[in-house]
């Protein structure tokens, strides 16, 4: 396809009810489908629920976890795609049955099947999962995309060198925002303001605004979009996960780091963007790409860190 329509959504998600969660998968993917939209897309583990695997020992992070793709969420988002007529992405978690390992999973489906799986590099919701070895890029109705799951956007040389494998679209599924950090305005949002949010949605919109929230998140995202010249989908929950406060802000991005569209109802929200092709070019990140010199730092990239992060697990 010359030009791609994409929907990114936001929802609150059911911890732990699968069925739930499919459920409104397959309603905001009808959604998505009768605005002419191609592919729709969805937050980290959206299918399962996320910060709930926090509490859970693992046996019973292994009972929630599913095979991909012979498992029955993947194969109900093979179903829902077929039915409703668009390309699904969605998150879960996932049991390796042959290595004995969960990985936080991020699938593309159409009615046909599995387009593509990926493996959350950087897991730290819980020390049972283990990280993925691989970066992905795969067709998309013409176009190549890649995934990167959350953490693994803030790792710069993951988007780069996804970008550099061909992707033209980075699909980004998040659950983030709204909690503490050693970076200055960061910490939780009070759950009471979510359950207040129709009596004053001025006081929530600020927290999920500020430094908290979207103003945060505008520090570095637009930049892995301008420096890569792709389109970045960015996929956000909103409402409670587990006890936490999330915010949304689900949207998609050129690759002039332009917020094209994004959600920015204080509830279930659709951003919509149409790709187009010519912006691949126009952009300046193509051109940065072109002037690179990996003969001078390719080494550098290379070394492994001296104190790497246990990214199996971090608090």
């Amino acid at each position: 396809m010359a030009t791609l329509l994409i929907a990114s959504v936001q929802f609150e998600n059911a911890s732990g009810d699968k069925a739930q969660n499919l459920a409104t998968i397959r309603r905001l993917s009808a959604q998505a489908a009768a605005r002419s939209c191609n592919v729709v897309a969805f937050h980290e583990c959206s299918i399962t629920g996320y910060t709930f695997a926090s509490k859970l020992a693992r046996d019973e992070l292994v009972a929630v976890a599913e095979q991909v793709p012979d498992g029955p969420s993947t194969q109900e988002l093979i179903t829902i795609s077929r039915e409703v007529g668009i390309t699904i992405l969605a998150g879960l978690f996932e049991y390796d049955r042959d290595h004995d390992r969960i990985y936080n999973t991020y699938v593309c489906v159409n009615g046909d099947g599995m387009l593509a799986r990926f493996r959350k590099i950087h897991p730290f919701i819980s020390k049972h999962l283990s990280p993925g070895n691989e970066l992905v890029v795969f067709d998309l109705l013409g176009w190549k995309a890649g995934i990167l799951i959350c953490y693994d956007n803030n790792v710069v040389e993951n988007v780069r060198s996804t970008a550099l494998k061909g992707a033209e679209i980075i699909f980004a599924p998040h659950v983030t925002m709204c909690t503490p950090s050693t970076r200055p305005g960061a910490g939780f949002v009070d759950a009471s303001l979510w359950l207040n949010r129709r009596s004053d949605p001025t006081t929530l919109r600020a927290e999920f605004g500020g430094l908290k929230g979207r103003a945060w998140l505008m520090k570095w995202l637009p930049s892995r979009a301008y420096d890569n010249a792709v389109y970045v989908v960015f996929s956000n929950p909103i409402g409670m996960d587990d006890d936490q406060l999330k915010n949304g802000c689900s949207m998609i991005l050129d690759p002039y780091g332009d917020v094209v569209d994004e959600c920015r109802q204080l509830g279930e929200d659709m951003a919509v963007a149409n790709c187009t092709r010519d912006k691949l070019q126009l952009a300046g990140g193509f051109r940065y790409r072109k002037a690179r010199k990996p003969e001078l730092y390719g080494h550098v990239i290379a070394e492994r860190n001296e104190s790497e992060l246990n990214v199996a697990w971090m608090k």
